[in-house]
């Protein structure tokens, strides 16, 4: 093979990972690639394979492609990525990747949770903490260790590594703004202005700091303070934080401002973000847009998979061996339980590889029932011939009183709840406990709707639903309720029309 032939190739690897026709180009490189005898063929064999969720092909190519070079630090980095999330040990694969860039970040990180999905996260958090104070700017460092005490349990020392660094660094304006998005994250909005006023005091200008100043007064109910904040802003910085500013109208029931905000968003690229609330908006004002992006309930399906799924205890087993860290992420949505790190569904597992067949096929008979197309319909509009794929998948176990708070997945196109193991029911749980809420708004936003829809949940049970859709559960007193989540992606390539 020639070197022009073998840059084709290339090209033709980068785009189909860009435009998502990973299968047609991998029927070029397989035939060719064994006998060009190249590791860069063999590694981008390896990103198609592991684009396409076909992790345990994507280790093969990745291993020969380190085979070829063993010192290319892309290359050994790239396998243990891969290893790492089809749920092999990686540590020892990082390792190596590290001896030959040591300043690699992305390979520290993956260390780590390697690491941490190895039961080591003890550890794991030591050696983080030794980085980060050596390297007081690096933002990224800071984020995961707050994320890694948060698991271990330790949610109320996420901030020390950014609090020591401020120490040294008083007027270090990265820090601040990562101690702000921190504490922004963790939705504790009396802690925000506590910030904002050592930053403040700390010299931090107004510019920086006035966003999140109005977010903390809103959030608190501060409704004349908030408001004069919000109008301070410049009209970029209002509209960086616009969703806040949707929540502080919906809460002071100026219910048409929120909406002519909401409808101005939804035609920016950052509409996803407001679909959620134009549900509870529209449903507020009687808008009848609200049947329109409801379909008149037809968004919402349920599917018994038992047949479908390895034997449910079996799958139970295999999922409680995965919740290994015994805290919650700071960000998400679980109280009282645990979430296990890493995309799920690129597990290879047998279980885990039958789970996500059944899976595949509910979705895809979801999409093919879908109602017909509609280019302005956040779910409708897209095109429903590509390839399933996952934007995020994940197991979730809450025990004794454990719920999800309300809330949604702004970053998916359809989500889900797949019930694998149920609370037994006790005489002093309510008669929905453990139930799916769906369409009732988060209880930070003071708006009193009920839930639109409350669905029992039955082992086997996956139920799909647009991610917009805000969902939690009702609190159960005792016992384990053991799901799997996951969003579906949008679909790459244009919308129907």
């Amino acid at each position: 093979m020639t070197t022009v032939d073998a840059e084709q190739l290339e090209d033709i690897a980068r785009e189909a990972l860009a435009n998502g026709e990973e299968e047609a180009a991998l029927a070029q490189l397989l035939p060719a690639v064994k006998i060009a005898g190249s590791a860069r063929l063999w590694q981008l064999t390896g990103l198609l394979q592991r684009s396409l969720d076909r992790h345990s092909d994507a280790l093969r190519s990745f291993t020969e492609a380190s085979r070829l070079a063993p010192n290319d630090p892309g290359i050994v980095n790239g396998l243990a990525r891969v290893a790492l999330e089809a749920g092999i040990d990686a540590v020892p694969m990082f390792e190596r990747a590290l001896q030959l860039q040591p300043s690699n970040p992305p390979a520290l990180l993956g260390y780590i949770a390697a690491k941490l999905a190895q039961g080591r996260g003890l550890e794991a958090e030591e050696q983080l903490s030794k980085v980060v104070a050596r390297s007081p700017p690096w933002i990224d460092g800071h984020a995961q260790l707050a994320q890694l005490r948060s698991m271990l349990g330790r949610r109320d020392q996420s901030s020390t590594s950014l609090e020591r660094a401020l120490a040294t660094n008083p007027h270090e304006e990265s820090l601040w703004s990562a101690l702000l998005n921190l504490t922004l994250s963790q939705m504790d909005f009396a802690a925000l202005e506590g910030v904002v006023d050592r930053a403040r005091h700390a010299g931090l200008p107004d510019s920086q700091l006035l966003p999140f100043e109005a977010i903390a007064a809103s959030e608190q109910q501060q409704t004349e303070r908030a408001d004069l904040l919000f109008e301070r802003l410049p009209t970029g910085d209002r509209r960086e934080i616009a969703v806040w500013h949707v929540r502080h109208l919906l809460r002071m029931g100026r219910i048409e401002e929120a909406i002519g905000l909401i409808d101005r968003e939804l035609e920016g690229p950052q509409a996803p973000q407001f679909w959620p609330y134009a549900s509870i908006a529209w449903r507020m004002a009687n808008d009848p847009r609200l049947e329109w992006l409801d379909a008149g309930g037809r968004l919402v399906s349920t599917f018994d998979l038992t047949d479908h799924l390895p034997p449910l205890d079996q799958l139970a087993d295999v999922l409680r061996s995965l919740h290994i860290a015994p805290g919650e992420y700071l960000d998400q949505s679980v109280r009282g339980g645990t979430q296990t790190d890493g995309p799920l569904l690129s597990r290879i597992e047998p279980e885990i590889q039958t789970l996500r067949a059944a899976i595949v096929g509910a979705v895809e008979e979801f999409r093919a029932h879908l109602p017909p197309v509609d280019p302005k319909h956040p779910l409708l509009r897209e095109r429903r011939d590509r390839r399933i794929r996952f934007s995020g998948s994940w197991s979730v176990r809450l025990k004794g009183a454990g719920y999800h708070a309300n809330h949604v997945h702004p970053q998916g196109w359809i989500s889900s709840a797949l019930y694998v193991a149920l609370p037994e029911r006790r005489d002093n749980d309510a008669s929905d406990a453990g139930w799916l809420k769906l369409g009732e708004p988060p209880s930070g936003l003071g708006v009193d709707l009920p839930a639109t829809r409350l669905i029992e949940p039955r082992p086997g049970q996956l139920i799909l639903f647009p991610s917009w859709t805000w969902h939690g559960t009702v609190p159960f007193s005792e016992g384990e309720r053991l799901t799997v989540a996951f969003d579906v992606k949008r679909p790459i390539g244009h919308r129907l029309s």
